[in-house]
């Protein structure tokens, strides 16, 4: 087995994913790290306590656990350092705490995540910062929106629920030109697919709820951060007294090892489905950056190397949504993703400000699980007969 310290520049992404943050002979031997359930830790005598020369002060610094995970974060992500928070909107709060103070302004996609929305207009508000929201596909267009008192651009790439490709590069170049950090929530590619540093970000933010996690039973964040941002994320981290629990982090760092296999299997059944309803009846639309019919898909194909198994359909009538969801019967109704059960949910755009939120339809957002592709299709298609009929008696209706 390869330690931590040896290089994975060779080698494939499922074998760095089973071996990053392993540290075996430091533990007897045992394959897995420990979790560590800790506040207190011990100092052999008053110097050490006095120097802190050890390398554990206190749980909330970090324990073995919360360390393997982080490594292996950096490994993927190729980051300075890497910290974990107990959810993945925590994980959008503590950058921007950390970078930006009264009088700033601060730039974010329109198309965000609705809590970092929220955290924005009820908490950065209050805070005295002023929050501009920008259309996503702006691209190097950014530089006119720029200030003198600009410290933060936040991107996510594809964007919530509308699936949105931004030129993360030319929003980066613009913003750093503009001595502003770049951040990016990058839950929807993880870094397996996108590597924001790579890219001119500074700071990636991820829900490991999602991908990592995988199996719907926990919550965490994490916040990676280039040598450049690493200190004042760190400074802040500390400061918060934020840290994620020991058995989530431990979960994460196991559903490291077969998340790329579980990705693979996400995006080629996304792909297919996606694929597969641009053709069904009742169907208006479907927003999958990785379909060539996408008008995103040349960047997404620049910059990703793969898909995830989350896009968005939209139905033809808006009347459709309720009955098209109350058929399915293998996708369950809920919010989240990343998981291996399908999950299907109606997206509500009326928080947009700027980015396009008038579509046709219903727009319908769907998580595709690890179930069989042709049991996801018999469902789907249960779901949009059930759409049919209920848009009849309306045609019916306005026949008369």
């Amino acid at each position: 087995m390869m330690a931590d310290g040896e290089s994975f520049a060779k080698t494939g992404m499922n074998t760095k994913l089973a071996h990053i943050g392993y540290e075996p002979h430091g533990y007897f031997g045992f394959v897995n790290p420990p979790v560590v359930h800790a506040s207190t830790v011990l100092f052999p005598n008053a110097r050490t306590m006095a120097t802190r020369d050890q390398p554990y002060i206190y749980a909330t610094l970090g324990t073995p656990t919360s360390n393997a995970l982080c490594r292996a974060v950096d490994t993927l992500e190729g980051s300075a350092g890497t910290v974990l928070v107990p959810s993945g909107q925590a994980a959008v709060a503590l950058p921007m705490m950390a970078f930006l103070a009264a009088g700033d302004h601060v730039l974010i996609t329109d198309c965000v995540y609705a809590p970092t929305r929220q955290f924005a207009d009820l908490v950065l508000r209050r805070m005295g910062i002023e929050v501009e929201y920008y259309e996503p596909r702006i691209g190097a267009g950014i530089k006119r929106l720029l200030r003198s008192n600009t410290k933060v651009v936040f991107t996510e790439s594809p964007a919530s629920n509308t699936f949105e490709v931004q030129d993360i590069p030319a929003i980066s170049s613009a913003a750093h030109a503009a001595n502003a950090i770049v951040m990016m929530d990058n839950t929807w590619a993880t870094p397996l697919l996108f590597t924001p540093l790579d890219h001119g970000v500074d700071i990636s933010v991820h829900a490991a709820t999602k991908y990592p996690g995988g199996h719907a039973d926990l919550l965490l964040g994490m916040v990676s951060a280039n040598a450049a941002t690493w200190p004042r994320l760190w400074e802040m981290f500390l400061a918060l007294g934020i840290p994620a629990a020991p058995d989530d982090s431990y979960q994460v760092l196991r559903g490291l090892r077969t998340m790329g296999v579980r990705l693979a299997h996400h995006q080629k059944s996304a792909i297919e489905i996606a694929s597969w309803l641009e053709h069904q009846p009742g169907i208006a639309r479907v927003l999958h950056p990785a379909l060539s019919s996408h008008p995103d898909h040349a960047i997404w194909k620049r910059d990703f190397s793969g898909a995830s198994g989350v896009f968005s359909m939209v139905l033809a009538s808006a009347s459709q949504a309720h009955a098209f969801l109350d058929a399915l019967r293998i996708f369950g109704l809920g919010y989240s993703w990343g998981s291996y059960g399908s999950l299907a949910m109606q997206a509500d755009l009326a928080d947009r400000t700027v980015a396009d939120r008038a579509f046709d339809g219903a727009l319908i957002r769907l998580q595709i699980g690890l179930e069989d592709i042709e049991d996801l299709k018999q469902d789907l298609a249960r779901g949009l007969k059930a759409a049919g009929c209920a848009a009849q008696p309306l045609l019916d209706q306005a026949v008369l």
